[in-house]
C-alpha cells in the first residue's frame, strides 16, 4: 500500500494500481452501476488523447520541461496501446460533471510517468493537476473527450446503416413481381408490390445514413481551451489552438473550436440533436420489424406474405412453433433508445454555467448508439438478408382484395364501384368475377381488373 494525500485527508492506496486518492474516492462514492468509464467504448482513450496532446501543446509553448514532457507522452502512449484498461474503475454514474473521470485519468497518467522517471510512483516529478492536466480543466475536457466518443461510435453505427440500406435494396429488387395487397389502417387496400413496399424500408435507411453522417460532423468542434467556465483563464493564449492542432495529428480528424465557448459548457443541445437522430433510426427500425412480424404473422391463421429465417425453436411447450425473435429483439432495442432519448433530454437542461450531467448523457448517447448498431447488423443478417416472399399467398390476397373495385370508381363512378364491392363481399367472390358477372368488363380493358395492373401503376418517381 501507499499513501496519497489531497485536500480531504489521507489514504492507503493499492501499491500496484495506478490511480490515486480522487479515484479511490471515486470508487467509494460512486460505485453503484457496475459500469465504469472504460467500459464506454473509446470515451478512456479519448480523454488519454487530450493529455497526450495537451502535453504536447504545453511543451511547445515552453510550460513543459522535456523530460516531463516525454515521460508523459510515453505513458500515454502505452495507455493508448494496452488491450485493457484495468486502472479506470470509477463508475460512468458520477457527480461533479466527470471530474472523477478526469482526475482518474490524470492520476494514472502522472503516477506512470514518475514512475518511468524514478521508478517509483507519486506526483514529486509529475503532478496529476500541474502537469497532466495543466491548460485544462473538467469542464472542457470531458465534453471534448464525449465528442471524440460519439465521433467513433457513431462511425460504427454509420458504416451498419450502409449495410443495412445495402439488404433491403437487394430485397427490393428481389421482390419487384411480387404482387400483394397493399394495407391502410390494418385493412385490405390496393394491390402493390412487394418491392416498392421494400424500397420504402430502404428510403429511410438511405435517408437516416446521412442524418447520422451530419450527427457525426457535429463531433468536430471541441470545447478545448474554455477551462473551468469558458473564459480560458489559466490557459496559455496560444493553448486552445495550438492543442486542437496537435490532437488533430493525433487522431487524424479535422478538429476545430466550438465557436462560443461559453455556450459549448453552458448547453448540450448537440446531444438532444444526435439523440434525435438515434431515435429516428430507432422508430424506423421498430416500424420495419413490427410489419415483418404482422406480414409473417400466422403462418396458417395470419397474413402469411413472407416467411422469416428461423433462428431458435419458438415455445417451449408448442412443437414447431416458431418466433420472429429477431425483430422483437429490434423493437426491445427500441424501447431502450427511447428511454435513453429522455434520459438525455432532462439531463442536456443544465443549470447556469456548465453542464454536470454530461456522463449520464455519454452512457445514454452510447448505450442507444451500441444497441442499434449491433442490434441492427444482427437484424440484417439473421432476418432481411433471409426473407423470403410467399408469392402465392400474397397473389391470391391480393386477387380477393374489395379495394380493387378503385379501379372501377376511375372507369365509372364510385356509386358503381360500391355496389359491386358489397355484392363480392356478400357473395364472397372477387371484384373481378362481379363486374364481368355485371358486363362492365365491356366498357374497360379487363386487364384493368387485376392486381398485377393496378400495381404497375406506380409513380415514375418511384421507378
Amino acid at each position: 500500500m501507499r499513501a496519497e494525500t489531497d485536500a480531504l485527508g489521507t489514504q492507503l492506496i493499492d501499491s500496484s494500481r495506478y490511480y490515486g486518492i480522487q479515484t479511490q474516492r471515486a470508487i467509494e462514492n460512486f460505485s453503484i452501476s457496475g459500469k465504469t468509464i472504460a467500459d464506454v467504448p473509446e470515451f478512456v482513450y479519448s480523454i488519454i488523447r487530450i493529455k497526450k496532446a495537451a502535453a504536447i501543446a504545453n511543451h511547445k509553448l515552453g510550460l513543459l520541461s522535456q523530460e516531463r514532457f516525454e515521460v508523459i507522452c510515453h505513458a500515454a502512449d502505452e495507455l493508448l496501446g494496452a488491450q485493457t484498461l484495468v486502472h479506470f474503475p470509477v463508475d460512468i454514474y458520477q457527480g461533479g460533471g466527470g471530474t472523477a473521470a478526469n482526475m482518474n485519468v490524470n492520476e494514472v497518467l502522472a503516477n506512470r510517468a514518475s514512475e518511468l522517471l524514478t521508478g517509483d510512483k507519486g506526483y514529486e516529478p509529475v503532478h496529476p493537476n500541474d502537469h497532466i492536466n495543466r491548460g485544462q480543466s473538467t469542464n472542457d475536457v470531458i465534453p471534448a473527450a464525449m465528442k471524440l466518443t460519439m465521433h467513433y461510435q457513431l462511425g460504427l453505427l454509420e458504416k451498419t446503416l450502409m449495410d443495412f440500406h445495402g439488404q433491403l435494396n437487394q430485397k427490393t429488387a428481389e421482390f419487384s413481381d411480387v404482387i400483394k395487397v397493399g394495407r391502410t389502417c390494418l385493412q385490405d387496400a390496393l394491390p402493390n408490390t412487394m418491392g416498392n413496399q421494400f424500397s420504402g424500408y430502404a428510403s429511410v435507411f438511405g435517408r437516416l445514413l446521412a442524418q447520422v453522417q451530419q450527427a457525426r460532423k457535429q463531433c468536430l468542434k471541441l470545447p478545448l481551451g474554455a477551462t473551468a467556465i469558458g473564459t480560458g483563464y489559466g490557459a496559455h493564449p496560444e493553448f486552445q489552438s495550438t492543442v486542437l492542432d496537435e490532437l488533430s495529428l493525433i487522431t487524424g480528424l479535422p478538429l476545430t473550436a466550438d465557436a462560443n465557448l461559453f455556450d459549448a459548457l453552458q448547453n448540450a443541445d448537440i446531444w438532444l440533436s444526435i439523440s434525435a437522430t438515434l431515435k429516428a433510426v430507432a422508430v424506423s427500425l421498430n416500424k420495419l420489424a413490427s410489419d415483418l412480424r404482422l406480414m409473417s404473422s400466422g403462418p396458417r391463421a395470419g397474413l402469411n406474405e413472407i416467411s422469416l429465417p428461423a433462428v431458435q425453436p419458438g415455445s417451449s411447450i408448442m412443437p414447431g412453433k416458431v418466433n420472429p425473435v429477431m425483430p422483437e429483439m429490434m423493437m426491445q432495442v427500441y424501447f431502450r433508445v427511447l428511454g435513453n432519448d429522455a434520459s438525455i433530454t432532462r439531463a442536456c437542461e443544465g443549470e447556469l454555467d456548465v453542464n454536470v450531467w454530461e456522463c449520464l448523457i455519454l452512457n445514454c448517447v452510447s448505450e442507444s448508439t451500441l444497441l442499434l448498431n449491433n442490434g441492427m447488423a444482427l437484424f440484417g443478417e439473421k432476418c432481411i438478408a433471409g426473407i423470403t416472399a410467399n408469392r402465392e399467398k400474397c397473389a391470391e390476397d391480393a386477387e380477393r382484395s374489395l379495394a380493387l373495385a378503385t379501379v372501377l370508381a376511375c372507369a365509372f363512378d364510385y356509386s358503381t364501384a360500391s355496389a359491386v364491392a358489397k355484392q363480392a363481399e356478400r357473395e364472397n367472390k372477387t371484384i373481378r368475377q362481379v363486374a364481368i358477372e355485371q358486363g362492365l368488363d365491356a366498357k374497360m380493358d379487363r386487364a384493368e381488373l387485376s392486381p398485377e395492373w393496378v400495381a404497375s401503376k406506380v409513380c415514375t418517381a418511384i421507378n
